[in-house]
């Protein structure tokens, strides 16, 4: 230490020296890279089966039904269960589900069951992947906490988690993109089963952890009590709904195989590009926030990177160069990158323990609302309007979000990470 400063990458980033904490990005990162590299070729397998931008909506109609519907349950058995033995089991889930899709890209099953056969097997096993990625969700936020165990390495961890699941979020479009070119998807599906198998070894070095929340109530008081949590602390509510709302309106990645074939003419490589330059940016972002970390005024750090991801997502609509497209891509993830740090921090410090597993329930489904359900906005206003008069409508929207969230929520505005978290 040099004077009151840290120094060195591990005197900036103590939560590094965590054994379990590595394990855990770990678990991040592959889980994300399996999962983005799994929806970014079902979306490409989908259209190039149907030609259809509402059946891309209804892709992500299909998981984010369950996601939402099955959130608040599953928050309530998470927050009693062992959340190593949680993780553990959606894992196993996930590896059924990697396996299943595999087995449908085959030539022989997808030519026994037809098109639309196969299409409706699809929206099936996404719809179970949305009910795993219920329980996923809170177990995941809830395992973080134990691991950590320190409050004040939250921002620093919240950083390198993020970090992760960035890299997983890049990496899973490019390498999905390079697998489509090759082969189609079948060697995609085949590379995610892979990776999920491999995702068992980090979670089986990270040791159980103690249960919290021990005592039995019912389960309609439980459930409510999430709910009542985050209604009851503005500056998490006002940061929920400005990112489901700004991403609802904002998400144009559903679309990114319509701007492929019709608006950029684009190949398949190019497709993977773009899918990934989001996360590209946001990994650029979180690099810095590694060194540079978030320490003043993140609210209105929170706002300012909402509008700028708002302006690159109006760029994108208009774009009609590859190269111009990718970059406006680029930047929205590094502003999206702001908000999710600032958003997840936000949400570590003010959740109690004991509550960990129900308050990440509700925010699963204001994450899950803003994603999939963002996915089905796109392509329902896609069919309506035309691809680039809904992307560029949206972007608009979201700038409105901004201002009137920005007027309304002064608490999430004049936030610090120095508050303390809200007892319950």
């Amino acid at each position: 230490m040099a004077g009151d400063r840290p120094v060195g990458f591990f005197g900036k980033n103590p939560v590094l020296k965590n054994r379990e904490f590595r394990w855990f990005l770990a678990i991040r990162f592959g889980l994300m890279f399996a999962l983005n590299m799994q929806i970014t070729t079902i979306f490409y397998w989908v259209y190039h089966i149907t030609r259809d931008k509402l059946s891309l909506g209804l892709v992500g109609l299909a998981e984010v039904i369950p996601a939402v519907g099955c959130s608040l349950i599953a928050g309530h058995f998470v927050d009693l269960a062992e959340k190593r033995k949680m993780v553990l089991f959606c894992i196993s889930a996930y590896v059924l589900l990697g396996v299943s899709l595999f087995s449908l890209t085959t030539p022989y099953l997808h030519g026994a069951l037809g098109t639309q056969t196969t299409l409706w097997c699809i929206y099936v096993l996404v719809f179970t992947g949305g009910v795993i990625r219920s329980f996923m969700g809170p177990s995941v936020f809830s395992l973080f906490g134990l691991v950590v165990q320190d409050k004040k390495l939250y921002p620093n961890g919240t950083s390198w988690s993020s970090m992760a699941m960035q890299l997983g979020s890049v990496m899973g479009p490019l390498v999905a993109g390079v697998m489509i070119a090759l082969d189609g998807a079948l060697t995609g599906m085949f590379t995610v089963c892979i990776v999920q198998i491999l995702l068992l070894v980090p979670i089986l070095n990270i040791k159980r952890k103690p249960v919290i929340k021990k005592e039995k109530e019912p389960i309609l008081s439980s459930l409510s009590q999430g709910l009542r949590f985050v209604v009851s602390t503005p500056a998490l509510l006002g940061a929920q709904l400005l990112d489901m709302f700004s991403v609802l309106f904002g998400g144009a990645v559903a679309l990114l195989p319509v701007y492929q074939t019709e608006i950029l003419h684009t190949d398949t490589v190019g497709f993977g590009l773009l899918r990934s330059a989001p996360g590209i940016g946001a990994l650029c972002t979180l690099g810095l926030l590694a060194f540079i970390p978030l320490r003043t005024n993140p609210g209105k750090k929170l706002f300012a990177a909402v509008t700028g991801f708002a302006l690159c997502i109006i760029t994108f609509g208009l774009s009609t160069n590859l190269w111009l497209s990718f970059f406006a891509l680029l930047f929205s993830g590094m502003f999206d990158a702001v908000s999710v740090v600032v958003r997840s921090t936000i949400l570590q410090l003010v959740t109690p323990d004991h509550m960990r597993g129900r308050v990440a329930s509700v925010n699963t489904i204001f994450v899950s609302s803003s994603n999939e359900l963002g996915d089905f906005e796109s392509g329902v206003m896609a069919h309506w309007l035309g691809t680039v008069r809904a992307v560029v409508t949206g972007g608009c929207l979201t700038l409105g979000v901004v201002l009137v969230t920005f007027f309304s929520a002064p608490q999430l505005r004049n936030f610090s990470f120095e508050q303390e978290p809200k007892k319950e």
